[in-house]
């Protein structure tokens, strides 16, 4: 009969699909929940045997990031992680004496130290921690170090195209809100950041009932709570969390923003729209689309095939940003534009085939698993409940695993249908404009000031309290 393979091809594919729901659950089931503790000060800690391994991990999440930057001052936040561990004899002595690291890395949602070093040393390694928090050297000549470290890491890379894109889409669509400024900071930005402005930070967002703490390794609970209470008990407490709650922005200018920055022939494009929330129960069927996207993009601009492409879903405490780029010959922007667009609305009005199911659905969950493969990666997923409000990750991959062709059409309708879009153009201007202009509207921004920002006016918020982890943003 003639439906005979088409009937052979879904069983095999819808059997695909059972048995990676069944591996996924499995491979959930085999990353235990770690044991839950708390400092009498509020300060949440997550612990994780793990036997065999002669180091310890630490990782300290403060569920306050780059949002709370001031107006004009984009890259505070930043400025407060670099500023905890000021001396580069601290660093060198988790990498030369320990074999271990130090890190802080800042987002739009947190701020991360990340410690690792030997099991034996754990006492030491959490006294650091305890120095770091408790009596942080905020003098002016630390302030003026890092903020000049920071300065110039921002004006090497201030010349990418791709950075620009990525910073002009993202101001684009999210105008005066947040997250349209970059959370690194720019030039001009971080030099109007000073002491003030950093203990005043310090005094709302470094506190331990705004934190989690996680420890992975062999150093037994005793001993972990015993250290913790004696060093950490005595941070201080804060009196009042601020949620993370702002005016949402206005929406963005239709016209393509062309941006004048030195290239050759190419030019990087940008696209996107806004997206869900982390803690959304779409946000697996969005990482899902960002794939699907993806492929449908490549197909109707076959060159993307072999050019530097990317669909990502980009979520946050609150709604983020379904954004797609790539890097093209200045003569494909109009087209590769246009393409996108299309891209998003087959996605509303043309459900995804078994095959596109199945293909997004191994990718996101192969992702995810690899992501979880690492201690680091389990720690950063168990943080990231605390932070979003979201379900445990057995849920969470099993909630990948569910997705349908049904769910995927009904997220891409609340994404895209009707969607405000934001595009953006980095290249030779000339030659962009006479590409672009005969097809759509243009802005063009003519030679971008490496060291400038736009100076967004932050909408006043004085919400009372914040959130709980289980609240959902809207």
């Amino acid at each position: 009969m003639a439906g005979d393979p088409l009937r052979k091809l879904l069983i095999v594919v819808f059997l695909a699909l059972v048995f990676s729901g069944v591996q996924t659950s499995a491979f959930a089931q085999a990353t235990p929940e770690p044991q839950r503790e708390q400092l009498l000060n509020g300060l949440r800690i997550l612990i994780w045997p793990r036997a065999g391994n002669q180091d310890v991990l630490l990782k300290l999440r403060i569920h306050s990031g780059a949002v709370f930057d001031l107006a004009g001052k984009s890259g505070e936040m930043a400025l407060l992680g670099d500023i905890l561990f000021p001396d580069p004899a601290t660093r060198e002595y988790f990498t030369e004496e320990m074999q271990g690291r130090l890190n802080v890395t800042t987002t739009y949602d947190s701020i991360t130290i990340t410690m690792q070093g030997r099991a034996s040393e754990f006492e030491r390694i959490v006294e650091i921690l305890r120095t770091a928090l408790v009596t942080t050297q905020f003098t002016p000549e630390n302030v003026a170090k890092v903020r000049d470290g920071r300065i110039k890491v921002v004006r090497a890379i201030s010349n990418s195209p791709t950075i620009l894109a990525d910073r002009a889409i993202a101001t684009r669509l999210f105008v005066d809100f947040p997250y349209g400024q970059p959370y690194t900071g720019s030039v001009e930005s971080l030099g109007r950041v000073d002491r003030a402005d950093l203990l005043l930070a310090r005094d709302r967002f470094l506190n331990p009932n705004n934190s989690t703490l996680i420890i992975v390794g062999t150093v037994q609970t005793t001993r972990v709570m015993r250290t913790l209470r004696q060093m950490l008990g005595v941070w201080r407490k804060s009196e009042q969390i601020i949620p993370t709650t702002f005016r949402q922005p206005e929406p963005p200018d239709a016209r393509t923003l062309i941006v004048n920055a030195p290239t050759d022939q190419s030019a990087e494009i940008r696209l996107a729209t806004r997206g869900l929330a982390r803690s959304d129960r779409d946000f697996a069927a969005a990482t899902m689309l960002a794939t699907l996207a993806r492929e449908r993009w490549q197909k109707l601009v076959p060159d993307l095939t072999y050019d530097p492409v990317f669909v990502r879903h980009e979520a946050r405490i609150l709604p983020g940003m379904f954004v797609m780029g790539a890097t093209v010959n200045s003569s494909l922007t109009a087209r590769s534009l246009e393409a996108a667009r299309n891209a998003l609305q087959s996605l509303v009005t043309a459900p995804a085939s078994a095959a596109e199911l199945e293909q997004s659905k191994n990718e996101a969950i192969m992702e995810s698993k690899k992501e979880l493969a690492t201690p680091d990666g389990v720690a950063e997923a168990w943080l990231n409940i605390d932070t979003y409000g979201l379900p445990s990750l057995a849920e969470q991959l099993q909630a990948l695993a569910g997705v349908s062709a049904n769910d995927l059409q009904r997220t891409a309708t609340r994404l895209f249908h009707g969607a405000a879009i934001a595009s953006v153009v980095v290249g030779n201007s000339e030659r962009l404009r006479a590409e672009l202009e005969p097809h759509v509207k243009v802005e063009l921004l003519g030679e971008l000031n490496q060291n400038a920002e736009p100076k967004p006016t932050r909408p006043d918020s004085k919400p009372t309290s914040r959130p709980s982890p289980a609240t959902k943003p809207d």
